[in-house]
């Protein structure tokens, strides 16, 4: 094998091992690009690291069945499922809208329930620290293009975040709530 093709075959296999290691570290990237953006207050530019219409599809039936879970708890089992179907698309539309937007993610991310206050915690100026939920997460791999992180609610029930992956680039496409 001649010493050029030995040059050319390093050079390739050096940069298959670092656009394999990018893919790999590309989970922490969204979510460190989510906490940076949220932390600018620059909400619009979260679409760059947030599957808006694929977080709506994971989040709208999750909601809609603990709002027709919640009628039918105080009309009874009487009413019709379709009646009470209707109803809670109705009624859980405008959650869903403001839950699956730039402003509804950063505050479930940055001031929500997720976000326990930090007691005492102040930043150089002496702000109150804002409290960062997936700084801890509880982090893996579940498939080749699915990665969840996994924080505790204020009542110590977990909330799976799910990243999928875009090609090279990881998005937050879904959110498993509590049950």
């Amino acid at each position: 094998m001649s010493k050029k093709l030995k040059w050319t075959l390093s050079i390739l296999a050096a940069v298959l091992l670092l656009m394999l290691a990018f893919v790999a570290a590309g989970p922490w990237l969204a979510i460190n690009g989510i906490r940076n953006v949220i932390a600018a207050g620059q909400y619009g530019e979260l679409w760059r690291f947030v599957d808006f219409e694929r977080l709506r599809e994971s989040v709208a039936p999750q909601i809609q069945a603990r709002i027709a879970g919640g009628i039918v708890d105080r009309v009874g089992r009487g009413e019709t499922a379709e009646a009470i179907g209707g109803v809670t698309a109705l009624i859980a539309e405008p959650a869903i809208d403001a839950m699956v937007s730039p402003t509804g993610v950063a505050t479930l991310l940055h001031g929500s329930a997720l976000a326990r206050s930090i007691a005492g915690a102040r930043d150089d100026d002496g702000k109150v620290r804002a409290a960062d939920p997936l700084k801890d997460a509880r982090t893996g791999y579940e498939s080749l293009t699915l990665f969840t992180a996994t924080v505790q609610n204020a009542e110590g029930q977990p909330v799976v975040f799910e990243f999928s992956r875009y090609g090279l680039a990881w998005k937050l496409t879904g959110i498993r709530l509590p049950e």
